[in-house]
């Protein structure tokens, strides 16, 4: 009997085995979807399916009632430079009432609670065909406590935003994402283009990820921001998230002019960037800072914000909490470690400089005290003192012409006429008259009588006659007298001061002669 049972067990086996065949495969699972993400998960506040090209949620309890005191809020997103296009099934039913005010469904053109409104529905007949204007829809459905009713299903599929038709489809996007953690750092643009994520001419979706040590937060404020094409979301924008990088965990978005501090409530921050080619020029700088609140143990700095910071952010130059506590009376202690960024190349070449600066100031020190001491040496050798007298009291001279009278035969009388007859003449002035001869023939003191006789007759010789001879019974001549001047109007005139008288030419006339020119001379001299 056993081995009939036996038998009858391996035949069954076999049997089995030969229906079942190879052991059958899974079956395949669902493409993984991207930017179209929920708020509420399935089961708990509606069901949420999605698809690559669209997707599909309800009310809670769809098609039955859905339950009293529910609030449900499902934000999508769509791929950029596209649209959302959401439909409302017809089997639709929510409590009527005015204006909405119970029971509705409220859709908002955009990713937040204050994005511009759509349109509030209720009643028995479903909602219009919605299409959003940019790439996110905010819809929330809400239940009051009384008069449940069926509740609504919508599908949602992404569509080419009108604004970009001409451009076409969007070309795949480089990948460009960025871990982050520490005390504190900075994400900036630029590290886009530094690290080679992207080309300047490709259109750029990258993250930031920032993790802070567990129980912590994030604190970020905006160092620079600029977006090259403003208010134009479209094109460019700056987005943070709390939590993570999925839409229902989006914080602020920022593609104005301004953008503001933004304090994150979990250890993880996303910071995400958009821009098209066109917008490749748009930066941002963002400074963040973990903290977690008080009471502060340890070192740790307290900003007088709800915010425990470390205690090496204190005095370093960089504003870490909301308000400057963690930087104020440190100006000292800057002052003080001003050298504690120069390293040993830029102390080098500061040596260097300051050395050769204190050597060319030495030699220039040392030409300029000797070089006078020289000048002052040669000064002394070519000083000649008898040029003080004519330097500091210059002589002038007055030059009187020469009138001769010429006899009654034409000639000139010879040198010794018989008698001088006094004459009155004028003095022609020259400007440089009798420089040279005072300067060889000396001072006032040193002229004698004998030398201005010998300059008479050296004198005598160069002179013509201004005026022709005349026919005079008695032949007389006007002699030259030179007159030494002290005045230093050189434009007197002089005339002669003793008065020659005729006579023959004799040894006592000549005697007479001599006295006059004697007593003349010594008078001006």
């Amino acid at each position: 009997m056993v081995p009939r049972v036996k038998l009858l067990v391996v035949v069954a086996s076999f049997v089995n085995l030969g229906f079942s065949g190879a052991p059958t495969a899974p079956p395949p699972k669902r493409a993984k979807v991207k930017n179209n993400s929920g708020v509420m998960p399935a089961g708990l506040c509606g069901a949420w399916i999605k698809e690559p090209d669209g997707g599909l949620f309800t009310s809670p309890n769809y098609p039955e009632k859905y339950p009293p005191d529910r609030e449900c809020i499902y934000i999508i997103e769509a791929s950029p430079r596209q649209c959302i296009d959401l439909y409302f099934d017809e089997k639709y039913a929510i409590e009527p009432s005015w204006e909405c005010k119970f029971d509705h469904i409220e859709v908002r053109d955009g990713p937040f609670s204050f994005s511009p409104i759509i349109g509030r529905y209720c009643g028995q007949e479903s909602p219009t065909y919605v299409r959003s204007s940019g790439r996110y829809l905010w819809i929330k459905f809400v239940a009051d406590g009384e008069l449940e009713d069926t509740g609504f299903s919508a599908r949602y599929n992404f569509t080419q935003d009108p604004d970009f038709k001409d451009l076409g489809v969007q070309q795949p996007l480089p990948i460009c994402e960025f871990e982050m953690s520490g005390p504190e750092g900075i994400v900036e643009s630029v590290m886009v283009t530094k690290e080679g994520k992207a080309l300047q001419t490709e259109a750029v979706d990258c993250w930031w990820s920032i993790r802070a040590p567990p129980g912590s937060k994030i604190y970020l404020r905006f160092l620079d921001y600029e977006m090259q094409n403003s208010n134009e979301c479209k094109r460019n924008f700056v987005a943070v998230y709390d939590g993570s990088n999925s839409v229902e965990h989006l914080k602020n978005k920022f593609c104005s002019t301004v953008a503001n501090d933004v304090m994150l409530l979990s250890s993880l921050g996303v910071i995400r960037m958009w821009a098209d080619e066109t917008s490749r020029r748009s930066r941002f700088r963002i400074l963040f800072t973990t903290f977690h609140e008080p009471p502060c143990e340890g070192d740790a700095f307290f900003c007088h914000s709800n915010m425990c910071i470390n205690h090496t952010l204190v005095c370093n130059g960089i504003q870490n909490c909301v308000y400057p506590w963690d930087e104020n009376g440190c100006k000292e202690k800057r002052k003080a470690n001003i050298l504690d960024g120069l390293d040993n190349t830029n102390v080098t070449i500061i040596g260097v400089t300051c050395g050769l600066v204190i050597i060319l100031l030495t030699v220039s020190i040392i030409i300029q005290i000797k070089q006078p001491r020289k000048k002052y040496i040669i000064r002394r050798d070519e000083f000649d003192p008898t040029l003080l007298h004519e330097a500091f009291e210059p002589p002038h001279y007055e030059l009187c012409t020469l009138r001769q009278a010429p006899s009654s035969d034409g000639e000139i009388l010879p040198e010794d006429f018989p008698k001088l007859q006094r004459t009155s003449s004028k003095c022609i002035h020259g400007h440089h008259c009798g420089s040279q001869v005072s300067s060889t023939r000396g001072s006032r003191s040193d002229l004698s009588l004998r030398d201005a006789a010998a300059i008479l007759s050296e004198m005598e010789p160069s002179l013509q006659p201004p005026f022709p001879m005349q026919a005079t019974p008695t032949s007389r001549r006007n002699i030259l007298v030179m007159k030494h001047s002290y005045s230093h109007d050189g434009a007197e005139e002089c005339d002669l001061d003793d008065e020659l008288y005729d006579g023959p030419t004799t040894s006592r006339g000549r005697a007479a002669m001599d006295r006059t020119v004697h007593r003349s001379v010594s008078n001006d001299f």
